[in-house]
């Protein structure tokens, strides 16, 4: 992955960096070492990865899950302990009463990790994640169990609904359709052969992806809950309600092929650009092929 030789991108993510050490312990290169997307060796873009969990946890998973004809998997925020650039409890309050009108018998498994330790945490708390669950008629609480086991959970759901979170391509690789909330620093950039929805936000009126640089602030989302960054307030998932409802259909329903997926993601982006393609990338060069 080229994102080890960042100095940029290492400087600011410890995990990211730990990662690539770790990696670099246990891997073994053969015959030279590589980036992903490049010759040589010859590569293969749409190589469809999937994580095999392991059966034990899947009927668990299958067993409590069910009981309900609609089952969404749910991670409210992501890593960073910047709380502006995710939804609000509020937010997600508002998103979980209109899916529960849309798909009755709704099912919200909650999943990430509330611990703090060494590994990587989901910046929220106890108290919002039980006002978020609460929103819910019927929930399943799987923060701070094992990831093979939140993984599991994952799987058996119909979809993995989220804001960007390096969790998602998890959710992608146990075969999960991903629907993304999706802006921020960084668009979405990994597809592996599984339908996915990224709810881009409008770049004039909730600042285009930042990459590096942080994201624009305000200095109050509207429901009174602390800074946003533009892409995530109250206001703008309100506006965006109908679309996220649409996707959310689509990606349940499997009316959303996955090629169909990326020719509308990538074309989307580039006229929300003005045209302008030149910055979009994704792990594997997919992109180039739409763009």
């Amino acid at each position: 992955d080229h994102r080890g030789r960042l100095s940029e991108q290492l400087a600011s993510y410890a995990g990211l960096r730990r990662f690539y050490a770790a990696s670099g312990r246990h891997f073994r290169a053969r015959r030279g070492r590589g980036i992903a997307g490049t010759e040589p060796p010859a590569y293969e873009p749409h190589q469809q990865l999937r994580l095999a969990v392991p059966e034990e946890a899947k009927c668990r998973a299958r067993g409590e899950l069910a009981r309900a004809p609609v089952r969404i998997a749910l991670m409210p925020a992501a890593s960073t302990d910047d709380a502006y650039a995710y939804p609000s409890a509020s937010s997600w309050e508002l998103i979980l009463r209109e899916l529960e009108v849309a798909f009755p018998g709704l099912l919200v498994c909650l999943v990430g990790k509330l611990r703090r330790d060494e590994r990587t945490s989901t910046s929220i708390g106890r108290e919002k994640l039980e006002r978020i669950a609460a929103a819910a008629s019927d929930t399943v609480d799987c923060f701070d169990r094992p990831i093979v086991d939140q993984l599991a959970f994952v799987e058996a759901c119909d979809l993995f609904l989220s804001p960007h979170t390096g969790f998602g391509m998890a959710a992608l690789a146990v075969g999960t359709p991903w629907l993304t909330l999706s802006g921020g620093r960084w668009p979405e950039f990994f597809f592996n052969g599984v339908p996915f929805y990224s709810l881009l936000p409008d770049p004039d009126r909730n600042a285009w992806y930042t990459r590096y640089d942080p994201p624009p602030m305000l200095p109050q989302d509207e429901d009174g809950e602390g800074p946003r960054t533009p892409s995530m307030t109250r206001a703008r998932i309100r506006d965006d309600l109908p679309e996220l409802l649409e996707g959310t259909r689509l990606l349940i329903e499997r009316r959303l092929p996955y090629e169909q997926a990326l020719e509308r993601h990538f074309e989307r982006l580039v006229e929300r650009s003005g045209g302008d393609g030149s910055w979009i990338w994704s792990f594997d060069g997919i992109h180039t092929r739409y763009v």
